[in-house]
């Protein structure tokens, strides 16, 4: 048999993990950021407009931890990226107008598509620098702009 004053120091310490555990998940849930990125010069409103935001070791493929999209529409259009730590990234961001979710490539390699990245960061001869499109994203929301650019006449 356990004495009492045992029993209940581990009701109060189990209690304690368990509110130690709610405010870890509370805090790690407070320490995200919302990302509003604003997506310029869409072509037209055939499917949608995706954004990655991307660690550099996810820049420019197809696994960056945090993505959204939004309908496409002639102009500029809002895609907000929900939970996004705080920290250092690089956004990514193309004009999917078949929403085949694949950016769409010619024989030459050029997108078909319309592609920007955070910041406008230039492409010389190929895509940009990880360092020129990064960007700090901090809570509770961090707004960003680019500009989609469509390589292959229209």
């Amino acid at each position: 048999m356990i004495p009492w004053q045992f029993q209940n120091a581990r009701r109060v310490t189990a209690g304690g993990w368990l509110a130690a555990l709610a405010f870890g998940l509370a805090t790690a849930q407070a320490a995200a950021a919302d990302l509003a990125i604003t997506v310029a010069n869409v072509a037209n409103a055939q499917g949608k407009v995706l954004v990655a935001v991307c660690t550099p070791e996810t820049f420019l493929g197809p696994n960056c931890p945090y993505t959204a999209a939004e309908p496409a529409r002639p102009g500029s259009v809002t895609v907000v990226v929900h939970k996004v730590p705080p920290g250092t990234y690089a956004v990514q961001a193309f004009h999917d107008e078949n929403q085949n979710l694949e950016l769409d490539r010619n024989f030459l390699g050029l997108p078909k598509e319309g592609i920007g990245f955070s910041n406008d960061a230039p492409m010389h001869f190929g895509p940009p620098r990880y360092t020129d499109a990064t960007l700090a994203v901090a809570e509770p929301i961090t707004r960003t702009m680019l500009t989609l650019r469509y390589l292959i006449e229209r």
